[in-house]
């Protein structure tokens, strides 16, 4: 039986995926955990690996299309098996399309997900007329399914598949707008989120032709930036935002990174030396370390530390995972390895997962503090500003110190002020006490 090579989530808000290239063509031998396609997301431009030994074959996502999590783009088959390599015509969705003709089987013998058979007993479909790439129909599948009959009764015309992702039907119908008068941006032109109006008055009328649903990017305006514009614009208008700002004596703490990188040869950074601050005040207040997801607070079991690095298509966030365990220069190295990889667009789909809470350092641009917009799904991120000379009261007396400002930019719907405070007064006494990491 062949295998599916889905295109994968690699993020809780991911939706979509970019075919960028395919590594391996139809009809390839391929190994399990062998490269077979590129693809990009809002973070990462990743290589998805072989799900098992065989032959590539079936690919039906084409290099540029842009495939809804949870699409089969291409089979494996097992060796000597017959195959399939040809790629699929444009003109074929890759969600279900209705069969030429009823199979003997029963619906009893259709593999579908339980969601899907609950759907179709609803509306009375008999899930022997559909097919799938995959073999396996899912509920978008059956949705799609019924919306073209519903076509077909009322104007007598043949059916026609609309091919659209789950949440495009779901806003859709929330809207009160057709599925069939949308222009889609997806593979063979499927229905995408993005390409549902935000209101009833902006419906694309089925009779006017327009060439994109999605209004044109500016230029140099790629894939990455795009998508991390919406989901910081996600953030910002869902997340209910406050801030907790924080002068700190680092005097401390250069003396710590001088004798750090003396000690271990590494070349510790400051961001390495707030990465094992950050990961021993998170175990102290576990509440920070957490996620608002489906309505609820989730408690993250490791302490997973994403950090921002820009790169020249936008920005993305490796996470240097258990960072608690971690000595100084383990931290340093992979710190080193993953902003290079970022940079080098060679970051891996595991890179990028898991994160809990996240670091934004700009001191090495000069900025002395800044607001940091949350990640989501994450309770809170720490802004970081430059390190300067300041004028600070010392016993009584005004002396120069070297001092930074840290902010936490916390979710209040998962953080409060309290634990939030408390968190940065934890956070703050072990920057201008390092040595109390050792208690």
């Amino acid at each position: 039986m062949p295998t599916n090579v889905i295109m994968p989530a690699l993020e809780m808000a991911q939706e979509t995926g970019k075919v960028l290239r395919w590594i391996k063509s139809p009809g390839d031998r391929v190994r399990k955990g062998e490269s077979i396609v590129e693809i990009e997301t809002d973070k990462v431009t990743v290589e998805i690996e072989a799900p098992a030994s065989g032959v590539l074959g079936d690919v039906s996502a084409q290099p540029g299309d842009v495939v809804p999590v949870g699409t089969t783009i291409a089979l494996i088959f097992e060796p000597g098996s017959v195959t399939s390599t040809v790629v699929a015509p444009a003109a074929a969705p890759a969600s279900a399309v209705m069969a030429s003709a009823a199979p003997a089987s029963s619906a009893r013998d259709v593999k579908a997900s339980p969601l899907a058979r609950k759907i179709a007993e609803q509306h009375g479909v008999d899930l022997t007329r559909l097919k799938t790439a995959s073999g396996r129909i899912e509920k978008a599948d059956v949705l799609a399914y019924v919306e073209t009959q519903k076509g077909s009764a009322g104007n007598g015309a043949s059916a026609r598949l609309i091919p659209a992702s789950p949440k495009a039907r779901r806003l859709a119908a929330e809207r009160g707008l057709d599925v069939a008068a949308l222009t889609g941006t997806g593979p063979s032109g499927a229905v995408l989120a993005a390409d549902v109006p935000a209101t009833r008055e902006s419906r694309v009328p089925a009779a006017v032709a327009v060439p994109s649903a999605r209004p044109a990017a500016a230029p140099g305006v790629g894939t990455v930036w795009r998508i991390m514009a919406e989901r910081m614009t996600a953030s910002w208008t869902t997340a209910p935002h406050f801030y907790l700002v924080r002068e700190v004596n680092v005097s401390r703490l250069v003396t710590w990174l001088d004798r750090a990188r003396k000690q271990t040869g590494a070349r510790i950074t400051y961001t390495d030396l707030l990465v094992k601050v950050a990961a021993a005040a998170l175990l102290q207040h576990p509440r920070v370390n957490a996620s608002w997801k489906d309505g609820a607070i989730v408690q993250n079991a490791d302490v997973n530390i994403g950090l921002a690095v820009a790169i020249d298509d936008g920005l993305v966030v490796p996470v240097v995972h258990r960072a608690d365990t971690l000595s100084l220069a383990e931290i340093a190295a992979r710190r080193e390895d993953l902003v290079s990889r970022a940079q080098a667009g060679k970051l891996r789909p595991a890179d990028i997962q898991g994160g809990g809470f996240t670091i934004s350092n700009l001191g090495m641009y000069g900025v002395d503090a800044f607001d940091a917009i949350v990640n989501p799904p994450q309770a809170a991120i720490l802004a970081v500003g430059r390190i300067a000379d300041r004028v600070v009261a010392i016993n009584g007396q005004p002396a120069v110190q070297p001092t930074m400002v840290v902010t936490l930019s916390c979710d209040h719907r998962a953080l409060d002020g309290a634990r939030g405070a408390q968190f940065v007064g934890a956070l703050a006494d072990l920057i201008e006490e390092p040595l109390a990491l050792l208690m």
